[in-house]
């Protein structure tokens, strides 16, 4: 960063808040629309596409904006002539670090960022073009990158003078809306790599400040504007941005920064900031960077649930909250609010259940205070429709099964083995309800008609028990069907609205059928004549139980050719009948069975991609952590054939780790809290070394005969974990 002396270089700069507070009293009641001196952020516009608002119900994004806000232009000032080109620095660059005479290079640091009209001309690409349209900034990348690039190799005194023209900058007054050539100037200086030192967080605070109270007109140009940053640029920004957040929240030094209520609006504004970015990234496909790239592990030590609750009571009105902006908070934090909101409501049903009985004067009963599930084996799926339809009233409370006829306590394993068997039951090909695809490996709802789709209410149920009761499901849909699940993420009062409808691409059919996706991208980019070729009209054909069933894709369809014209219309139009309304009532069911038990506004939280982890785990496997939370019986973790288990086990192909997985767990997926929520335990097995590994997947744990050497265990534990199928049940 700025090394030594950079604490001290504030010594004019530390006072910069007061240097501000004097140039205001000195206009007296001018109207200022940098808002630098307002003390709370909430002064500045809300930014309701960029955040989340409880009261409202319903998920809100940059995507909603319209292509071009119209809002007034203001005409841009003359910009001065600046012709200094890349190479022109580089030499000007290589002369000083050669001579040790700056004064060239310090002439120009100074020069550029003087003020917003130096920056743009310096960096823009052609001083005499507006450049005033979302596609395309006018911002000479490449020389913004090589200037900053080479201002942390300066001497000292060159980087003071750039912090001192951001502050001219920043105290510039302004007597109108902004031009493009500001929003240019505040792109730029987003990408200063000098705000990564704590030293300079005053003045980059200050930089957020006017960028967060932009209006929304110019915060959807710089949305557009900054998806076309590089990747590497793109991440520094982003990373400086949490660091912020981060070092704000809990500073190494807190005498580095103002006292805390004097700057309540440095993380607001930050995360406002930050929020323009996330919405650039989701604008492009595949995004620039991560969705998880924009979590702030920090969060993972606030107070969540008052977060929580400040957003449930204030939306998005005057009080902030990290749950308006849900992408910055990981999916360790939201599992931790799901979790304890699923608590909250569980022991919220539990009293009024007690309240009830004793109420009425009748003996309280310790089961009243749990859901109990009573199931036979050899009728499974038929009992436990019966159970959970009997007892919609107790979903909320925790969850108790008891298999009829078999002595034994529900610790946690009977639930989990609950869950496999019916769902290993209800997936199974021959039962008829999910259809499994090969080439995606992955089942989808079955198309076929039927009188009652109470077992798919089912599934989505069991769905959401296992996110309630924290059970991970070996299921594999497809990220579409997670998509379906948020759409709405809050059951929507009125029956009549559709739910589980969302808009679906052909990237989406890749993911279930990529041999139909394929063959329709194929038609997409088919350079001959499409209606003469192939002869196809708006009719599809489906097979229901050996008979061939014909759906017009829109009214009339069997009368209307494709053409080349139209075949975008007809692959759209095929695609949402496979996954929206071929399935309709199936989803829907399934839809109302999952938020039965899952209807929390915690889910307006989540990404579809966030459900899926909470749902099936992670697939990141790391046999390293697994290896050092692992419980042994038996067993001490120095032993001989421990040693080489883990030797064997993390020399394995990933395949081959994910089988391992299986076995014991009955998933190849870690849960949202790592490896160590796994509560993995090998066992020692007093059996002969000829008998195979045996797994409790109900209790996560592996029972291992004491092997005599390394390839006798290898050989047995990949037997064990390739042929797996089945349950061993006495």
């Amino acid at each position: 960063g700025l090394e030594e002396g950079a604490k001290n270089q504030f010594s004019t700069f530390s006072n910069f808040i007061t240097t501000i507070n004097q140039k205001k009293e000195g206009i007296g009641n001018r109207s200022s629309p940098t808002q630098l001196v307002i003390p709370n952020i909430k002064n500045g516009r809300d930014l309701p596409p960029l955040c989340l608002d409880v009261r409202q119900k319903q998920r809100m994004s940059m995507d909603a904006l319209p292509q071009e806000l119209k809002a007034p232009s203001p005409p841009e000032p003359p910009l001065p002539i600046r012709t200094k080109t890349v190479k022109d620095f580089q030499d000007d660059m290589e002369k000083s670090k050669a001579s040790g005479d700056w004064k060239a290079v310090h002439n120009f640091y100074s020069t550029t960022f003087d003020s917003f009209l130096e920056i743009n001309a310096a960096f823009k690409k052609d001083t005499n073009s507006p450049f005033n349209t979302i596609e395309d900034s006018g911002i000479d990348a490449k020389f913004v990158n090589v200037v900053y690039d080479a201002l942390l190799n300066t001497p000292q005194d060159v980087q003071k003078s750039v912090l001192k023209g951001i502050i001219n900058g920043l105290l510039q007054e302004w007597t109108g809306p902004r031009t493009k050539d500001d929003l240019r100037a505040y792109c730029i200086l987003l990408q200063n790599p000098q705000f990564s030192n704590t030293s300079t967080y005053v003045i980059y605070a200050h930089l957020l400040r006017q960028i967060a109270a932009l209006t929304e007109a110019d915060h959807h140009f710089l949305v557009h504007w900054s998806k076309k940053i590089s990747q590497k640029r793109f991440k520094q920004v982003v990373d400086r941005l949490l660091q912020f957040i981060s070092l704000r929240l809990f500073p190494a030094k807190p005498e580095e920064f103002p006292p805390m209520v004097k700057c309540t609006w440095w993380i607001p504004s930050a995360t406002k900031v930050l929020a323009l970015f996330n919405a650039a990234n989701s604008l492009i496909s595949p995004p620039i960077i991560s969705y998880t790239d924009f979590y702030n592990s920090t969060l993972d030590h606030i107070d969540l649930m008052e977060e929580y609750h400040n957003w449930q009571c204030y939306g998005n009105s005057h009080r902030f909250s990290f749950c308006q902006y849900p992408f910055i908070i990981s999916i360790a934090a939201k599992k931790v609010i799901i979790q304890r909101d699923s608590e909250q409501q569980m022991i919220s049903i539990a009293r009024q259940s007690l309240v009830d009985k004793v109420s009425r004067r009748q003996k309280p009963d310790m089961n009243m205070l749990f859901l109990n599930v009573k199931v036979r084996r050899t009728h499974l799926v038929s009992d436990s429709l019966d159970e959970l339809a009997r007892k919609k009233a107790d979903l909320k409370k925790k969850l108790k099964v008891t298999f009829v006829g078999e002595a034994g306590l529900d610790m946690g394993g009977l639930t989990k083995e609950w869950f496999l068997l019916l769902i290993r039951q209800i997936f199974h090909p021959d039962y008829g309800m999910f259809t499994y695809h090969k080439d995606s490996q992955c089942h989808w709802f079955s198309s076929f008609k039927c009188d009652n789709y109470s077992e798919f209410r089912l599934v989505g149920a069991l769905m959401g028990l296992a996110v309630y009761n924290s059970i991970t499901l070996d299921i594999r849909f497809p990220p579409c069907c997670y998509k379906k699940l948020l759409s709405p993420p809050i059951v929507p009062c009125d029956h009549n609205t559709l739910v589980g409808i969302c808009g679906v691409t052909l990237d989406d059919l890749f993911q279930i059928m990529p041999e139909l996706a394929h063959g329709l991208s194929e038609l997409l980019s088919y350079e001959g004549n499409v209606e003469e070729d192939f002869y196809s009209t708006f009719q599809v054909f489906q097979e229901e139980f050996g008979v061939i069933k014909s759906y017009n894709l829109k009214p009339n369809g069997d009368k209307i050719p494709v053409t080349n014209q139209n075949r975008k219309e007809y692959v759209q139009l095929y695609v949402d009948f496979l996954l929206n309304k071929s399935i309709y009532k199936q989803f829907a069911a399934f839809y109302y069975g999952f938020h039965s038990v899952c209807a929390s506004y915690a889910l307006l939280l989540l990404r579809p991609e966030e459900v899926e982890i909470l749902v099936c785990g992670s697939p990141e496997l790391d046999m390293s952590a697994l290896q050092r939370s692992t419980q042994y019986e038996g067993y001490q973790k120095t032993d001989l054939t421990i040693r080489y288990f883990w030797d064997v086990v993390l020399e394995f192909s990933l395949d081959l780790q994910k089988k391992l997985l299986h076995f014991a767990t009955g998933s190849d997926r870690v849960p949202v809290g790592g490896m160590a929520d796994l509560n993995f335990k090998i066992s020692k097995s007093e059996t002969s070394t000829n008998w195979l590994p045996v797994a409790h997947t109900c209790f996560n744990q592996l029972c291992l005969p004491p092997y005599k050497n390394k390839k006798e265990l290898k050989q047995k534990l990949i037997i064990g974990i390739s042929n797996a199928e089945g349950f061993g049940l006495e």
